[in-house]
């Protein structure tokens, strides 16, 4: 398996996939985890792409502006990193939710848009539309939740509004959580994601 990654066995069938954001590893995501679940197994992946040192799960080319090929290359190269991770540690790939932050959140909304069976469900925080002008799976029995911030500089609130009609629209359904923050990932955020969570997911 390519992608460095840390796995904690838990105790029930939920699998969290932490996704960091730019600059970030596989540890940063570990306490809202424990916030999320602490009985849940845990599957958390440093991306593979350096921007000047800084770990990312794809490339970009401008702030906000991705690189579209590799976004595509490297949503295949998670799909099936999550294939062989299932296998290696035997774990069903259907128990699988994505808990993503910013770029992280980025990659997880991509693996949403390209692959049906991609997650259980998913956390996204401060995460942005992958691509725009394709057509969804069909996403009508995942729940979603998506955290943002009404000042954030770098996801601007249209941005998460669009993100979340284009996943309504695939039948997705979806908790738009907003705070009066920017990019910062908080501490509220992360609870009313473990309430989501324990209400829609956690069964």
């Amino acid at each position: 398996m390519k992608l460095k990654h840390i796995f904690q066995q838990g105790q029930n069938d939920n699998v969290l996939l932490l996704l960091h954001g730019t600059g970030g590893t596989e540890q940063d995501l570990l306490p809202a985890a424990e916030m999320i679940d602490r009985e849940a197994s845990i599957l958390s992946v440093r991306g593979n792409v350096s921007e000047n040192g800084m770990p990312r799960f794809f490339r970009r080319l401008d702030e906000g502006v991705f690189d579209e090929e590799d976004l595509l290359n490297r949503t295949a190269e998670l799909d099936e990193f999550l294939q062989e991770a299932a296998a290696e540690y035997g774990f069903e790939r259907r128990n699988v939710i994505a808990v993503g932050y910013s770029n992280g959140a980025n990659i997880a909304g991509s693996l949403l848009f390209h692959y049906e069976h991609s997650f259980k469900g998913a956390l996204l925080f401060h995460p942005m539309v992958p691509r725009r002008g394709i057509e969804l799976p069909d996403l009508s029995d995942r729940h979603i939740f998506i955290g943002a911030g009404e000042n954030d500089p770098i996801c601007s609130p249209q941005e998460t509004k669009d993100l979340h009609e284009l996943l309504v629209g695939a039948g997705a359904h979806v908790e738009l959580y907003w705070e009066n923050k920017g990019h910062q990932l908080t501490e509220a955020e992360v609870v009313q994601a473990s309430k989501y969570y324990h209400h829609h997911l956690n069964h």
